[in-house]
């Protein structure tokens, strides 16, 4: 862990210039009593780094000093600078991503890398809010929390969970982890609990604790095969299917407010027919009404049948009176 956060701090001095102790600390996630031993440890192995007193003081590299890196042309680390803004959190790796971005930089030949990076800051991937202004939905896992499952996701060690199911009071439960999927910001444990699958949402996990006695586990996974089986699975029970009619430009606030996708094509020049996946009827109901003459629900007939008798009390409601 330490050879990995020097090296980061020299790739700081090296991209940035000059930096204050108190930088240095947040960049890394240390104290600042952490980057001052580290300086001292990077000066005595020949690193030639030097401190500049006073207000505007800070430490910095003497100039034209270089690490050996192993090079990236510029479209590929163009990929990987892109690829990584605004990821790591949902896995707990964001500081690990950034270090990995720092070193990606450097391996790029000196002309190559103001370029690349300024390449980057022309596209923004996942931002906060829509241009409807609407936030993005993150759920907050505790980052404690997802330290340990990931090291028993990773070591292949069996899990005590303390979980909070929707409408349950929290309980203890031990699993075998199997993997981490993140879909829309939520992160999800993929978890075996007595032989039989099961699906935990990791924002509901409360405590975390890794046990010593190795996983009852498939040796090899194919996440993406096991999350489209359990996606399947999990809308197979307790969801309702609807067929939609819907304008072109209402089909994303449809599709914002459904549970899942199922089909989707055009329905002559300005309409879309859609199949979606909602929770129950009320949901479903909810979210046909926000879209007014701008949507139709086909099937099934039990949303049709919901549709009319909310249109039908408003129209008694605030019909003409004598």
């Amino acid at each position: 862990m330490r050879a990995d956060r020097l090296v980061s701090l020299v790739l700081l001095l090296r991209q940035r210039g000059k930096l204050t102790a108190d930088d240095l600390a947040a960049e890394l996630e240390v104290s600042v009593r952490t980057v001052l031993r580290d300086i001292e440890a990077l000066s005595t192995a020949g690193v030639p780094v030097y401190a500049e007193r006073g207000r505007h003081g800070g430490f910095a590299l003497l100039p034209g000093f270089r690490t050996e890196l192993t090079g990236l042309n510029h479209d590929e680390a163009l990929a990987l600078l892109t690829a990584g803004a605004g990821r790591g959190e949902v896995f707990g790796l964001s500081s690990a991503l950034s270090s990995a971005m720092r070193k990606v930089v450097d391996a790029l030949p000196g002309d190559h890398q103001t370029s690349a990076a300024a390449a980057a800051s022309r596209f923004l991937v996942e931002p906060g809010t829509d241009l409807l202004s609407r936030r993005r939905e993150v759920d907050p896992v505790d980052a404690a929390v997802l330290r340990v499952v990931r090291r028993a996701v990773l070591a292949g060690h069996r899990l005590r969970i303390h979980y909070a199911a929707t409408g349950s009071e929290p309980q203890w439960r031990t699993v075998d982890p199997v993997g981490l999927v993140t879909v829309r910001e939520r992160g999800y444990l993929l978890a075996l609990r007595d032989g039989a699958d099961r699906t935990y949402r990791m924002s509901r996990i409360l405590a975390a604790e890794e046990l010593a006695e190795a996983a009852v586990r498939p040796d090899a996974v194919d996440l993406d095969q096991l999350w489209r089986e359990r996606t399947a699975a999990f809308l197979s029970t307790d969801h309702i299917a609807v067929v939609v009619r819907v304008r072109a430009r209402r089909r994303s606030d449809l599709l914002d407010t459904v549970r899942a996708v199922r089909s989707e094509e055009a329905d002559g020049e300005d309409w879309w027919r859609v199949e979606v996946m909602f929770e129950d009827l009320r949901h479903a109901t909810w979210a046909l009404w926000q879209l007014g003459a701008d949507a139709e629900a086909l099937n099934p007939p039990a949303l049709r049948e919901a549709l009319h008798t909310r249109a039908r009390t408003l129209v008694e409601r605030y019909g003409s009176k004598g």
